[in-house]
C-alpha cells in the first residue's frame, strides 16, 4: 500500500510539473485535502519561480488558492461528521488541540498554520470543523499564512535560486516565528483600526442615527 501511495505521489508531481501553474493549484489541494504530498508544492513553487521569476506571483497565487481550497474541502468533512477521526489522528493531544482552537478561533488556525514541519496541521482543520471555528474566520486564516508562506517562498527563491529551501529548513524556527509575529501584528493592527470610533460617533448617535432625538431636521 505504502509503495503504491508513493508511486501515486510521484506521478502526480511529474503531472504538476507538466502542468505548470495549473498543476500547482492540483497538488496544493490534494495536499492541503485528501492526500499529502510532503513539501512537492513548495518545490514547485520554488522550481518555476527560478524558471520564471516574472511568473512567480502567478505561482504563489496558484498554490495559495489550491491550499485555502483543499482546507476549507476537508474543514467540510470535518463538519459534517469528522470528530472520530479527528480523536484517531490527534491521539492523546486531542484534548489540547480542542482547548487551543475553541479558545484562539482565527488566531489558533492562523499560527498553527505557520508552524513549520512537521506541525500536523490537518489535525488542526479538523478539529476546526469539528468544533465549528466560523467559516469565515477559518478561511481568512489560512488564506493569510498561505500567503505568507507561497509568497515568502517565492520570493526567496527569485532572490537565492535553488538555495531557497535549504535556507528555509535551515533556519524554519525563525522564519517561522517572523511570519507569525507580522500577521499577528497585522491583525491586531486591523482589528484596532475597526473597532476605533470617532469620540463623537457613539455620543451623537442616537435610533436612526441623527443625533440624539433620533429625527432629522
Amino acid at each position: 500500500m505504502l509503495s503504491r501511495l508513493l508511486a501515486l505521489r510521484d506521478k502526480v508531481a511529474a503531472l504538476a510539473a507538466a502542468l505548470g501553474a495549473p498543476g500547482i493549484l492540483v497538488v496544493s489541494f490534494l495536499d492541503s485535502s485528501v492526500l499529502t504530498f510532503p513539501i512537492i508544492n513548495d518545490l514547485l513553487v520554488v522550481d518555476f519561480s527560478i524558471k520564471h521569476p516574472a511568473r512567480m506571483p502567478l505561482y504563489a497565487l496558484c498554490a495559495t488558492l489550491g491550499s485555502v481550497v483543499g482546507c476549507v474541502f476537508l474543514y467540510y468533512l470535518a463538519r459534517k461528521g469528522g470528530e472520530a477521526l479527528f480523536h484517531r489522528k490527534a491521539g492523546k493531544h486531542a484534548g489540547v488541540i480542542r482547548h487551543w482552537i475553541e479558545q484562539n478561533g482565527f488566531v489558533g488556525v492562523l499560527i498553527a498554520s505557520l508552524l513549520p514541519p512537521p506541525t500536523p496541521f490537518k489535525i488542526f482543520v479538523l478539529a476546526a470543523g469539528v468544533f465549528e471555528v466560523p467559516l469565515v474566520s477559518f478561511t481568512l486564516a489560512v488564506l493569510c499564512s498561505r500567503l505568507v508562506r507561497y509568497f515568502g517562498i517565492g520570493y526567496l527563491a527569485v532572490r537565492f535560486g535553488a538555495q531557497a529551501l535549504p535556507y528555509l529548513e535551515a533556519h524554519k524556527l525563525q522564519v517561522a516565528s517572523a511570519a507569525v509575529a507580522l500577521v499577528l501584528l497585522s491583525y491586531v493592527a486591523s482589528r484596532f483600526i475597526l473597532r476605533r470610533r470617532h469620540p463623537h460617533q457613539s455620543e451623537n448617535s442616537g435610533p436612526g442615527g441623527a443625533g440624539p432625538g433620533g429625527s432629522i431636521r
